[in-house]
């Protein structure tokens, strides 16, 4: 490609450009590629930025690692052609009443994120180290467009659903809940009135409102475009830095940034409220922030109002692309994580049916892996195991990952003869491969340890999969948290089945009944620590979903003490104490409420109000420092030895900032 240093006709490229967007969050991505690779646009940054998107987008939902190579491509190029029509645009006349040349720098900072998100697509730690360089490149200029463009902060526009992104709604039991100051009120503004000020003089005419608010909005979609590319930007950059495993957040605390996670969500949501093309990726960051933060986190400050943003963006974006596969599968996920997993398993359905005029081949990928997990949410397993088999047809992210979750499927299925068949071509499948991802290498650990311990129980080596007594899908399913969100009908199901596997949990419940010692003679079910740890801790999770914190506790001390001796489970410890911590959280909130019913009720002076503000300042307190003190030793436990060591820092740091968010509402010191 020639380097042409030509003014390239903003507004008509960009209207172009435009199309091809359209087309692509319709589903039309072949449409889409049709349009940003058109004869003559080879120097078009819009329609580079296009064909990187759509790379992208393609490299993300299907993690595939030679679509990433070809995102990577296309972004950088981009990148450069943006750059160098900054330098053109300059000495040009804009057509917007920005800085001429803005409209390239919102382009070159679109390639700049886009490339630091591919790099992180890899979920290790060295992809997260190339996603920071990445950023670390942009970040003087992201910053930069931020201030110009929006000097007073952010509470000046609107969001989805016209409500704050974060809520900082109080209970009754907040000593100073009144005082607590939002954290997304941007930066101040400033005290200066100006040249006149200094002579002791004031100006007659007030300064003009900024471009962008509702007494002076954007003029065209050129200035739509960076407005709400700005905060995209801006956001992202600070939601990256946010949410990076913590050995990657000392690095960026070296360099000197700080990063504000709510000013991120803030600025993603005044992005989403707008029209251009950065309004969609804005909100389908958020969605998939909301969707991570709900599914994983175990605990959220405020999970009600996070849900109703959620639900407010995915309603805002299918309005206006309705057959968009992305916006499907955001509604399925509300309702699964809202224990509406019947509800999911039909919108999934629906958007996979035969009868669509397009079809976006990744994104449906994803519509099936999220139906998988509905699918085992609600132990349908046989549906569940075809589900991630057919994945395996549909994307290379991880062929063994797939195939071990659909041979765990089958064991609870009690199909042995189809879980051992599948079983039996992971080893090779997995060699096969230049690089594992996380989730193959503990496979070949327990592919070891099942083979291991079906010798040891005398069985027939080349049918071990007879020694699997805990499903693997259902282990798989503790990392992807789906026992916090299942009904209380499976819950007992579960509770059932691992209460009778030998030996006896040791423990009971309202839901546990005691079990018989079994013959002394007896082959166990159970032989080693780590499953009697897994056991333990799955028991934890669902006793805890349904609402028995005390036995919750007792199982997840169970859990901890099989750790100590545990073969191969090292993620056990960390993960425990993690779930330790959620319990704690939603313990001490059943217990505030509890307080605030019995105490608020019967106070009739203002000293008794008080004395019951105190009692309740000392539960949600003792919950913190509990909570605290269960998330730091998981934190202290997850190494990078741990299996899937970088899912599960994220998955701490997650709870952490909620955490923090909570003790905010409450007027808590953090």
């Amino acid at each position: 490609m020639s380097e042409s240093n030509e003014i390239i006709d903003m507004p008509e490229t960009f209207r172009l450009a435009s199309q091809g967007f359209d087309r692509l969050f319709a589903n039309d991505v072949n449409g889409a590629i049709d349009i940003f690779g058109e004869e003559g646009q080879e120097e078009s940054p819009f329609h580079l930025i296009g064909l990187g998107v759509c790379a992208f987008l393609k490299a993300a939902l299907g993690m595939e690692p030679d679509l990433m190579e070809d995102a990577t491509e296309c972004l950088a190029l981009a990148e450069s052609v943006a750059k160098r029509q900054v330098k053109v645009a300059k000495s040009s006349p804009a057509s917007h009443r920005f800085q001429p040349g803005m409209e390239w720098e919102i382009i070159h900072t679109d390639a700049a994120v886009l490339l630091g998100l591919t790099h992180a697509l890899s979920e290790s730690y060295t992809g997260y180290l190339q996603c920071l360089y990445e950023l670390n490149s942009a970040h003087t200029k992201f910053t930069k467009l931020f201030k110009t463009l929006y000097p007073n902060g952010l509470d000046d526009y609107p969001t989805p659903g016209h409500t704050p992104v974060v809520s900082r709604k109080g209970s009754k039991s907040s000593l100073r809940s009144d005082e607590v100051k939002s954290t997304t009120s941007g930066t101040a503004k400033s005290s200066s009135a100006g040249f006149l000020a200094r002579w002791g003089l004031t100006s007659s005419t007030p300064a003009p409102p900024v471009i962008g608010t509702a007494t002076n909005p954007p003029d065209g979609p050129i200035e739509e475009m960076i407005l709400s590319g700005a905060a995209f930007g801006y956001g992202v950059f600070n939601l990256v830095l946010s949410i990076l495993p913590t050995k990657i957040r000392r690095v960026v605390g070296f360099l000197g940034y700080n990063h504000d996670r709510q000013l991120a969500l803030k600025a993603l949501a005044v992005s989403a409220e707008r029209s251009d093309m950065h309004a969609v990726f804005s909100g389908l960051v958020l969605m998939t922030y909301y969707g991570i933060v709900l599914l994983v986190s175990g605990y959220q400050a405020d999970g009600e109002h996070m849900v109703k943003q959620y639900q407010a963006i995915v309603n805002k974006v299918s309005e206006r692309y309705p057959k968009g596969t992305l916006w499907v599968l955001n509604k399925a996920k509300i309702q699964r994580m809202t224990q509406d997993a019947e509800g999911a398993i039909d919108t999934l359905t629906e958007g996979l049916s035969g009868d669509r005029e397009e079809t976006f081949e990744q994104a449906d990928a994803l519509l099936v892996f999220e139906l998988a997990w509905a699918l085992l949410s609600l132990r349908r397993y046989e549906d569940c195991a075809d589900a991630f088999m057919e994945l395996t047809q549909m994307n290379n992210w991880s062929y063994a990952t797939y195939c071990f979750i659909a041979a765990g499927c089958y064991v609870s299925a009690g199909m042995l003869d189809e879980a051992q068949e599948i079983v039996d071509e992971l080893p090779d499948s997995i060699n096969r491969r230049k690089r594992s991802v996380p989730t193959e290498v503990y496979i070949k650990k327990k592919l070891e340890f099942y083979q291991k311990k079906q010798i040891r129980r005398g069985g027939d080596p080349k049918r071990y999969v007879e020694a699997i007594k805990i499903s693997p899908a259902e282990e798989f399913a503790i990392f992807w948290n789906t026992h916090s969100h299942i009904d209380k009908a499976t819950a007992l199901a579960h509770i059932k089945d691992l209460s009778t596997l030998t030996p006896p949990v040791g423990i009971e419940s309202e839901y546990m009944p005691a079990q018989p010692a079994p013959p002394a003679d007896a082959i166990l079910d159970l032989d080693t620590a780590d499953e009697l740890a897994i056991r333990s801790l799955i028991l934890g999770i669902v006793h805890r979903t349904i609402g028995d914190y005390a036995t919750s506790r007792m199982l997840l001390n169970d859990a901890l003490k099989h750790f100590a001796n545990v073969e191969i489970s090292n993620w056990v410890g960390t993960v425990t104490w993690f779930e330790r911590s959620v319990l704690e959280l939603k313990d001490g909130e059943k217990k505030a409420a509890e307080a605030e019913a019995q105490y608020f009720d019967t106070a009739e002076t203002e000293e008794e109000e008080l004395k019951a503000q105190e009692k309740i300042y000392e539960i949600w307190q003792r919950t913190f420092d509990l909570g605290r003190r269960a998330l730091s030793r998981s934190h202290a436990l997850c190494t990078r030895d741990t299996d899937l060591a970088a899912r599960l820092d994220s998955r701490i740091i997650m709870l952490k900032d909620e955490m923090k968010a909570k003790m905010a509402t409450l007027g808590l010191e953090i």
